[in-house]
């Protein structure tokens, strides 16, 4: 019978290596293709794998056991649980109206707003200003009140004097700045990326340090190509995967 094949990992020392095993293992799980074997490599291959020794991934094998990833069958081996809980996709369907959407439907509480000075990392959005407005919001689950996202909006000052900050309590920045602002949007570039929560992501969207999310940056640009509005979001790793559908006509 063919085994899953997770991912690999780079091991950083100063950490438990059996949680950075379980990590690892974990977002393979859960990233895997339907079409996937449910058989998991055995406790000895997956160690050669990691390069960790058996008991220590005993250990990480443990930890997704009593998450419910995971069976272990005396005998006949160790099994990803076919309903192991994938989560919603993020899907970048190339259209104002369909990035407005992707962002409705779940309570959102602004943490805290006010005047910043712009991420270095973000330099090249804003190289005109040395300060703009920032919204911190954090979403999540209507029906469970789960979080599920943490976002950090920086918008030009000529636009963020308009903003009601209630306003993006009911409604995503992208509305508010095209249908309650006037905003003149033309575009809105995308990018994900895996990264591990760092400790405020942690706390917030309450999943362990160092556990896979999402990291989304998406800019607004006016027609002349200039930036209003940089995106930061983290979702959790547990309930996201990404989904990029493009438009054949």
């Amino acid at each position: 019978m063919t085994s899953f094949a997770p991912d690999s990992i780079v091991l950083n020392r100063k950490l438990p290596l059996w949680y950075q095993v379980s990590q690892s293992l974990r977002a393979s799980i859960l990233g895997r293709s339907p079409h996937d074997p449910l058989r998991l490599p055995t406790e000895e291959q997956l160690a050669g794998h990691y390069g960790v020794s058996v008991l220590t991934m005993r250990q990480a094998l443990k930890e997704l056991e009593d998450e419910g990833l995971i069976t272990r069958h005396r005998r006949r081996g160790t099994f990803i649980e076919p309903d192991a809980r994938r989560g919603a996709p993020v899907r970048l369907l190339g259209s104002v109206d369909a990035i407005v959407a992707q962002q409705s439907g779940m309570t959102t509480e602004l943490l805290e707003h006010g005047p910043a000075p712009v991420p270095s990392e973000l330099a090249e959005h804003f190289p005109d200003l040395a300060e703009t407005a920032a919204y911190h919001r954090l979403r999540s689950d209507e029906k469970t009140g789960e979080p599920t996202n943490h976002a950090r909006n920086y918008v030009r000052p000529e636009l963020a004097w308009r903003i009601d900050p209630q306003d993006l309590v009911r409604w995503p920045m992208t509305k508010v700045l095209r249908d309650v602002v006037g905003a003149d949007i033309s575009r809105i570039t995308d990018t994900v990326e895996a990264r591990l929560a760092d400790p405020e992501t942690a706390r917030l969207l309450r999943v362990p340090l160092l556990s896979p999310i999402l990291h989304y940056t998406g800019v607004t640009y006016d027609s002349a190509g200039k930036a209003l509005d940089v995106a930061v979001i983290h979702y959790r790793g547990d309930r996201f995967s990404f989904t990029v559908t493009l438009d054949a006509t």
